[in-house]
């Protein structure tokens, strides 16, 4: 009977890690093969915790979605230079603009807080230096690879 006990213990502990991103290649494996096309900025889009993994949101960017705020992934988008709005939705929209030049690359964390019925997951802009680290070790949930030819 204990056995069975905890046999479901773990089984309900694991379930929030379950739609956690598990199985794209991680940050640093892929960055040295992907190539930003001509004209274009990239906006990496990540998030690093699984604290409230159940909770995935789409994200948008200008009213488009992009991707989900999967924990401990990554994605990104190129984009033209210009203003762009990120955008995730649970009970409330979390919104982000921010400025993307030509050959820039930005970094958006994707961050959980909590709220009345459901988290709360918003989009921050993270420097450079910060988010390079941080993204490390997330792994690809995007459709979209641009990678160099070798």
């Amino acid at each position: 009977m204990k056995t069975l006990l905890k046999f479901f213990a773990v089984i309900i502990l694991s379930l929030p890690f379950w739609g956690c991103a598990t199985s794209g290649p991680k940050y640093s494996e892929l960055l040295p093969a992907l190539s930003t096309p001509p004209d274009t900025g990239r906006i990496y889009i990540y998030r690093t915790t699984v604290f409230g993994a159940a909770v995935q949101p789409e994200v948008k960017l200008n009213g488009e979605v992009v991707g989900k705020a999967i924990p401990k992934g990554f994605f990104y988008v190129d984009k033209k230079p210009g203003t762009y709005e990120i955008l995730t939705s649970t009970e409330v929209d979390r919104k982000l603009s921010l400025l993307l030049e030509c050959a820039q690359t930005r970094y958006v964390r994707l961050n959980m807080a909590m709220g009345f019925f459901v988290g709360h997951v918003y989009p921050e802009l993270i420097d450079s230096e910060t988010a390079e680290k941080e993204i490390q070790d997330c792994q690809y949930t995007g459709a979209e690879l641009n990678v160099q030819n070798k």
